[in-house]
């Protein structure tokens, strides 16, 4: 199950206080919560095409936002079907038309969730689905499932993407309810467009319910491994998009009761990039090599040992999402080192974001010279070409601690490190720079550069790899 925008702690089982979220809560206590856990980018289509295939953004050909996956690509699902397995995605598909086929069965919900418009006469385009939660066919699926095949469901939700209207979950939150982080002003506007984003976490939540409720009725519970994930983090300025804790941090709850100890949390450091290779080796394809040991690595042994270690670091990728942009970030369990590569460009946030009631807030306390430092993230340029933070001792990742000499030797080990991951998985610097899509102040869009559907890397750059 996969949470479109919503950050890694904002939910009970992440020790989040206000959000109501009974049944991931309850997922979690009936199985494993990774406490470090991370994406490998922090955009939308992009982290799906890395999830499905087991490979980092750069080498699938769908880096971009609305990239679909390029035909000929090795997904798990089709390795599952391939060994009989009855596979089916619901909700939110964003993933392209190349891959339908290693799916028995696409329940897709309205990309009104979350592709623009054009807007009718003039009105402001509003992304509304039909279906605004995109879980709506996710008990369907499972009921209309091959029942004497094992199977594989990749249920993907729109909440808590935006837009944000009133009504997605009786009662609502309060305003009260909400915990402003640092790096956003607490402000009425503010505390609004969170109290909306909260109630769509709950209404996700009611569906991650309805979905054990139907596995339970089936008889399936015990022997079925749930995974409940988020794409990106918080649709909010410095969160999604960003290279933050907001923007690629997840929650991760692992349950199957069948093997599983339920209750349990660990420190294992993990990576989107792997599920595939998990997945696969829970299916019983142990030799399964297709995406290659140079990216992805099996989490299964700390499934049934939570004690033991993964990954010494995890890697992210920052690419083109409405905006232009590009960098790399490298995190183990106390430091994370960013690498903006575009530092001339401010870290502008999605364009959903900026037509929310935060950004337009923060334009008139910007204007107004009332944002503190950190508040001020996204209006930067040029911005530092490097970023260092102790998680540890800066959660909120406010202090830059890339000139402080007491760091060098972190500095060193850790840019070490993402200069060897570059090599070995082949990253690079693009030759071109990808034109915005919108307006970085008023987020109006521009319609000589947008065109719906989006074209393909290959039909854009004539490959889909390096350029």
């Amino acid at each position: 199950m996969i949470a479109d925008d919503m950050n890694w702690d904002d939910c009970g089982a992440y020790g989040h206080p206000a959000i109501r979220t009974p049944n991931l809560d309850r997922l979690a206590g009936e199985g494993l919560r990774f406490r470090h856990a991370y994406l490998t980018t922090n955009s939308c289509s992009p982290s799906r095409a890395s999830i499905i295939t087991g490979q980092y953004p750069h080498n699938t050909g769908a880096e971009q936002l609305h990239w679909p996956i390029p035909a000929g690509s090795k997904t798990f699902t089709n390795a599952l079907r391939s060994r009989g397995y009855y596979t089916a995605a619901a909700g939110k598909w964003h993933m392209g038309d190349f891959i339908r086929d290693h799916f028995d069965k696409v329940y897709e919900a309205s990309t009104a969730g979350f592709v623009l418009p054009s807007g009718i006469d003039g009105e402001p385009p509003k992304m509304i689905a039909d279906q605004p939660s995109g879980c709506e066919d996710w008990e369907r699926a499972l009921e209309e499932r091959d029942m004497s095949k094992p199977f594989c469901m990749w249920l993907a939700a729109l909440d808590p993407h935006r837009e944000y209207t009133d009504g997605a979950l009786d009662p609502p939150h309060r305003a009260e309810d909400v915990i402003v982080p640092a790096h956003l002003p607490d402000t009425a506007d503010v505390r609004e467009d969170l109290r909306l984003y909260y109630d769509e976490i709950g209404r996700l939540d009611s569906y991650v319910g309805k979905v054990m409720a139907k596995l339970n009725h089936q008889g399936v519970a015990e022997n079925t491994v749930v995974l409940f994930i988020s794409d990106n983090g918080r649709p909010f300025p410095r969160d999604k998009t960003s290279l933050y804790d907001g923007g690629i941090r997840t929650p991760w709850i692992v349950r199957w009761p069948a093997r599983i100890v339920a209750g349990n949390t660990t420190d294992a450091l993990v990576s989107s990039v792997d599920i595939a290779k998990t997945f696969l080796e829970l299916a019983g394809e142990p030799g399964w090599d297709a995406f290659g040991d140079r990216e992805a690595k099996s989490f299964a042994s700390v499934l049934f040992d939570p004690t033991r270690s993964h990954r010494q670091f995890a890697f992210a990728e920052d690419h083109w999402h409405d905006y232009e942009d590009h960098a790399r970030c490298i995190v183990d369990h106390q430091y994370k080192l960013i690498r903006n590569d575009y530092p001339d460009l401010p870290p502008t946030p999605s364009a959903d974001a900026g037509r929310g009631l935060s950004w337009q807030n923060m334009l008139k306390l910007e204007n107004a010279g009332e944002l503190t430092p950190q508040q001020q993230t996204c209006f930067r340029a040029p911005r530092p070409e490097w970023e260092l933070f102790d998680l540890q001792r800066d959660p909120g990742e406010l202090k830059n601690l890339m000139d402080d000499p007491a760091y060098t030797s972190i500095q060193e080990r850790m840019t070490a490190e993402l200069a060897a991951w570059t090599e070995q998985t082949g990253d690079y610097l693009p030759s071109k720079r990808t034109p915005d899509e919108f307006h970085r102040v008023t987020g109006e869009p521009d319609h000589s550069v947008r065109v719906r559907p989006r074209p393909s890397k290959q039909e854009t750059f004539g490959t889909n790899g390096k350029y």
